[in-house]
């Protein structure tokens, strides 16, 4: 966040030198929400590895440059349409499920359809996607499913009921399908990250001051970091660290799990 709410951190290591050793040659991931700040840093650190990565994306000009930018492929979708989903490719070794959105307002307020909206996208998507491409990675004997949840799939907030729900869901799909395919050569597992500073987060600061009736500064001292040891934002590199980690030689017992990259704020 370059806004003046946090000054900005010493620059952070990119995912590629922070996981080196990890070779991903012949390995195809797909991503999506790839024109994102964190899926862009996913795409970018599993390409870096040797990943054939499909960049899939709702927005065609940032799907098309996260692509070029890597060798990979860009794919034009609204996964809040199932008939889109199931276009994508089904050959995937990698499948990392990070498309999301948000909307803070109190419960009695939140609108049903956006509600609705955030199930299809942060649940019913990555469901769809997990049962496309599970027979593959079967076949193959391994695979690695990576879902970017939130400290929110493990704790609630006020005013973000459609987001902490879906969170909630994709860690216990998540783990669903951890169980199901330990038999296969395939690990689940969700990184549950507190506030990254993307462009996400940014608006949210606004919709925040709105919605507790405190300025933008409290925000991010009160609201966002308030629970966190850890007093700055996360960056897009380090999340993508930990996503190619998992997708690494080293972590093939590592399932089922989710895993807090939230500076603290699940610890308190």
């Amino acid at each position: 966040m370059t806004s003046g709410y946090l000054p900005v951190p010493p620059p952070t290591p990119h995912a590629s030198a922070a996981t080196t050793g990890i070779d991903l040659a012949g390995r195809t991931a797909l991503v999506t929400g790839a024109g994102g700040a964190i899926g862009r840093a996913c795409a970018s650190a599993l390409a870096a590895a040797g990943a054939h990565v499909h960049v899939v994306d709702i927005d065609a000009a940032t799907a098309k440059s996260v692509a070029d930018s890597i060798g990979g492929q860009a794919h034009v979708v609204d996964l809040a349409r199932a008939e889109t989903v199931e276009e994508l490719p089904a050959d995937i070794d990698i499948l990392v499920n990070n498309a999301g959105l948000q909307h803070v307002a109190p419960l009695t307020e939140f609108p049903p359809e956006r509600f609705a909206l955030m199930q299809r996208v942060m649940v019913h998507a990555p469901f769809l996607l997990i049962r496309r491409t599970v027979p593959h990675m079967r076949a193959r004997g391994w695979g690695r499913i990576v879902n970017i949840s939130s400290a929110h799939g493990l704790r609630a907030s006020a005013f973000k009921a459609g987001y902490v729900t879906a969170k909630h869901a994709l860690d216990g799909l998540s783990k669903v399908a951890a169980v199901e395919g330990a038999p296969h050569g395939i690990t689940s597992n969700c990184v549950n990250p507190g506030y990254v500073r993307t462009p996400l987060v940014e608006r949210q600061i606004e919709a925040q001051a709105a919605a507790h009736g405190i300025d933008t500064g409290q925000v991010v001292s009160d609201v966002l970091l308030g629970r966190s040891a850890i007093k700055r934002l996360i960056e897009p590199a380090e999340v993508a660290a930990v996503v190619l980690w998992l997708c690494g030689p080293h972590t093939g017992y590592v399932t089922g799990a989710s895993m807090p990259l939230d500076g603290g704020w699940t610890a308190t």
